[in-house]
């Protein structure tokens, strides 16, 4: 199972575990980093595995893993105005931007926060000391680090550091489903359905990243295949 990491700090976690184990389960869980795993993205997750044929191990990362970067995921693809559309797919698309919005994406850095506009672009909640806390949100994303996590709401720039590391505009639908490790060619939907927002953002934020889905099945198939080796022995 896969889920947010922060669900290991409760009760029921434990409750959870322990009951696998009287069951007769052996438990293996941490949480992983999905760069680890070839994913683009600062991602962490809670991955447990159980198994009633002999000891098993979560995923680990491979020696001398370099992560992946923003550039590597998407760079190669066609650029955008906010509120475009690629005439060949219907996922490259990207949110419209209110002008006040087009003038504090065109003010920031990438890899930075709002803090690096001017005052007359601030957000009034920002000029508070309560928002002084929150800078990850109205941000570009770097072209050499990997993203931040992808969440549901991806495609709107004010929602997290979701903005284009040089376009103007939100990182597209199938910008975020490539940052989470999707194929570029990957259909979350039939062909001439029409492309909601809401609906594939949250396909694409509530994923297992394929990536890290993988590694996954990796181990799971070495251990099947150390259960049937030790059961023939």
């Amino acid at each position: 199972m896969e889920n947010v990491r922060g669900l290991a700090a409760k009760p029921i976690w434990q409750e959870f575990v322990k009951g696998l184990e009287k069951a007769g389960y052996h438990i293996a869980w941490d949480e992983v980093l999905c760069s680890d795993f070839g994913v683009p993205q600062t991602r962490k997750r809670l991955v447990l595995l159980a198994s009633r044929l002999g000891p098993i191990a979560t995923p680990a990362p491979r020696a001398g893993m370099i992560p992946r970067t923003v550039r590597e995921a998407i760079a190669d693809l066609p650029p955008l105005k906010a509120g475009e559309a690629h005439s060949r797919d219907p996922l490259h698309i990207a949110c419209r931007l209110s002008s006040v919005n087009l003038e504090r994406i065109k003010a920031s850095k990438p890899g930075g926060t709002w803090r690096d506009w001017p005052l007359r672009l601030r957000s009034a909640c920002h000029t508070k000391a309560s928002g002084e806390t929150y800078p990850s949100v109205y941000g570009r994303m770097a072209w050499d680090e990997p993203a931040p996590t992808i969440t549901t709401q991806c495609f709107g720039y004010g929602n997290g550091r979701f903005g284009h590391p040089e376009q103007n505009r939100a990182i597209t639908l199938r910008e975020a489903a490539m940052i989470q490790s999707f194929p570029e060619s990957y259909s979350f939907i039939p062909d001439k359905t029409q492309v909601t927002f809401s609906k594939i953002g949250t396909l694409i934020g509530n994923a297992v990243p394929p990536k890290l889905g993988e590694a996954i099945g990796h181990c799971v198939l070495r251990h099947l295949n150390t259960a049937a080796s030790v059961s023939r022995t």
